[in-house]
């Protein structure tokens, strides 16, 4: 999730998957041409306590660089929301002020700059959770507009605005806050679906049943947030200060769980397709060439989409994994017009799943982060790196 620095997104949901989240665009001069000796780096650790998990994280320099997670996954009561930072030589976790009960989770990290950073998730005294940093630590910030039962996904940021997303009494539900001052938005059907009573005054036909779980800025009035409602992706799109859906293809059983800005005419959108008579679920990328959002082949059908950065140009990375290729890191590379997948080096024994991933500008680099699963069902976070060697860090 500025990001125009990268962000995004995501959760422990049921059935064990971590959800990722949205990130805005990153707005630095890169070199022209990426270097043609791309690979994986060296795995590294957050070193997080035990079962620990990195759901997000959001690339400020190749000296800054914040990820956001999940300590004890599997306890509810023990569970502690995770925030870190890489300050160009090593790793290390910050701690939240103004917060006597702390966060259970953290889905989701932006940074609108160096000094203004957003966290997301849920707290353990059951509100949605939102923190505040400004490059040395972070503080919760309490919203009164937000309340018990409220679930929050993504967060994305720009100098002087923030907007998370998530859900409210099963509808889609935007936050925003510019100024100090904070709005609560429920997206509702759109008019055309209504049909012929469109201009009833019946409540139940405005409730549009869903979720958002990533979202992207590209400046104070403009931006995508998306999801699914009614067993379909959902896309909304921020245009002069509101937010409206969008039309997507028509793809039952879609959702979407992140999406970035490479620009105005190019953005992309990641998640998965569920298929309710067999539990199969394949893979979803959507493109936005400026008019329309239209679907790109995955590569493959076994793999799951988590997360996508971009370089601010041409290309994008998409992070998952693989399951046919399950202990290998897994990245996949689309520059608009080829998709290909990325694979590391496999670990006997253990599962990878990458949850997110920000570019980092002016590196040539993508950090991606996550956790490993051993043989045992041990989770242990972990940051992957692509990119020049020469040039790859953290």
């Amino acid at each position: 999730m500025t990001r125009r620095l990268p962000r995004r997104v995501l959760a422990l949901c049921a059935g064990g998957w971590l959800l990722l989240s949205a990130h805005p665009p990153a707005a630095h001069a890169d070199p022209a041409d990426p270097s043609t000796t791309e690979t994986w780096q060296a795995s590294t650790s957050a070193r997080l306590s035990t079962d620990g998990s990195l759901s997000d994280v959001a690339g400020v320099s190749a000296g800054s660089v914040w990820a956001v997670g999940q300590q004890s996954v599997w306890d509810i009561w023990q569970s502690r929301g995770a925030i870190t930072h890489w300050d160009g030589v090593a790793w290390t976790e910050v701690g939240i002020r103004n917060d006597p009960t702390g966060a259970g989770l953290l889905r989701s990290v932006a940074a609108a700059s160096p000094t203004e950073l957003w966290a997301a998730g849920e707290g353990h005294d059951g509100l949605p959770y939102l923190a505040r940093g400004d490059g040395a630590s972070f503080d919760r910030v309490v919203v009164d507009k937000l309340r018990v039962g409220d679930w929050l996904g993504g967060v994305s940021a720009v100098p002087g605005r923030m907007v998370a997303v998530g859900r409210r009494d099963r509808q889609p539900m935007i936050v925003t806050e510019s100024g100090g001052r904070w709005r609560v938005t429920q997206l509702k059907s759109p008019e055309e679906s209504k049909g012929k009573n469109a201009q009833s005054k019946d409540k139940d036909s405005d409730e549009l049943k869903g979720t958002l779980y990533g979202v992207a800025l590209s400046g104070k009035s403009d931006g995508w947030a998306v999801g699914d409602a009614e067993g379909k992706p959902l896309i909304a799109k921020l245009s002069d200060g509101r937010w409206k859906i969008f039309r997507t293809p028509d793809i039952p059983g879609g959702y979407l769980r992140d999406v970035y800005l490479n620009g105005p005419k190019r953005a992309l959108a990641v998640g998965g397709v569920y298929e309710a008579s067999s539990g199969k679920v394949s893979p979803l990328i959507l493109s936005w060439n400026g008019r329309k959002w239209s679907p790109v082949t995955p590569p493959g059908d076994n793999v799951r989409l988590y997360g996508v950065t971009g370089d601010r140009k041409s290309r994008f990375w998409i992070s998952g994994v693989d399951l046919d290729q399950p202990s290998a890191p897994f990245l996949i590379h689309y520059d608009g017009h080829k998709v290909k997948p990325l694979h590391g080096a496999a670990v006997a024994s253990r599962t990878v799943r990458l949850q997110s991933a920000a570019y980092l500008p002016g590196t040539g680099t993508v950090v991606t982060v996550g956790h490993v699963v051993d043989a045992a069902g041990r989770y242990t976070d972990v940051i992957e790196r692509f990119g020049a060697p020469e040039r790859a860090k953290p």
